[in-house]
């Protein structure tokens, strides 16, 4: 049976835990050539060398989604080293729960930087050469929050909700050049978003939430081999899911 990943070209930002890892494994495993940012230079040179040695395609470029070069820079190393751009991942973000009152300004800069700015980044960097080729995909990752508010989530989920707004935006615009576009929110996936927090009740809080409800990351890897895989002329817009005992 042909195998619609393999081949194809995928960026990955946030890549070096979580989500992003759990993705670049799955995706490499099935024959994608990856390119993975993430600030940890050291964790995706060390997934990338992983990757290879397990007869998969890799390349590691140390990224900060905030600054909009080195974005760009991943990407066109992903299409100098293999031709094209297929898929884009706009994954990378932080969540540095508290409540308003705390005025934690410092943490709401930062969300906004990297759970905004990256993905329109992300998308600037990508879509030139999507646009030229008249094909590419576009995963962008929102989550719950951006469908729920809950206290002491509120910038998170502005943040989240921001990145469904501009990916539904992004879909209309992009039609006359056959990109596909997708967000995916995710609820309590295992990764290491609680430990960006920075208020140490509201981090034990959410540990303890995490410990009892996540489920593992490649849940989420298989919800980007899914959409991925679809004919060229079906565009799966949007994905929910949540653990099966997660409420909220």
């Amino acid at each position: 049976m042909n195998n619609p990943i393999a081949g194809k070209v995928v960026v990955i930002t946030g890549a070096s835990s979580g989500l992003g890892e759990a993705t670049a494994r799955l995706l490499a495993a099935e024959g994608a050539s990856v390119a993975l940012g993430a600030r940890r230079g050291d964790r995706i040179q060390a997934l990338t060398e992983e990757l290879v040695a397990n007869g998969g395609r890799a390349l590691a470029v140390a990224t900060d989604v905030t600054d909009y070069d080195q974005v760009k820079r991943l990407v066109d190393a992903a299409v100098q080293s293999y031709g094209r751009l297929d898929v884009m991942i706009n994954n990378a973000g932080v969540m540095p729960h508290s409540p308003l009152e705390r005025l934690k300004v410092d943490d709401w800069n930062r969300m906004i930087d990297v759970n905004i700015k990256g993905v329109l980044y992300g998308i600037a960097a990508a879509l030139p050469y999507m646009q030229q080729q008249k094909s590419g995909h576009i995963i962008n990752v929102s989550s719950v929050a951006g469908h729920k508010v809950r206290p002491g989530g509120v910038v998170y989920a502005a943040t989240k909700t921001a990145v469904r707004v501009i990916s539904e935006g992004l879909r209309m615009e992009v039609k006359p050049y056959n990109i596909r576009t997708t967000v995916i929110s995710p609820g309590a996936v295992a990764t290491e978003l609680p430990e960006s927090v920075t208020e140490p009740d509201v981090a034990e809080n959410l540990r303890r939430f995490y410990a009892e409800f996540a489920i593992p990351a490649d849940s989420f890897a298989r919800m980007v081999a899914f959409v991925i895989s679809q004919p060229e002329e079906v565009d799966v817009n949007e994905i929910l899911f949540r653990p099966t005992r997660q409420e909220l």
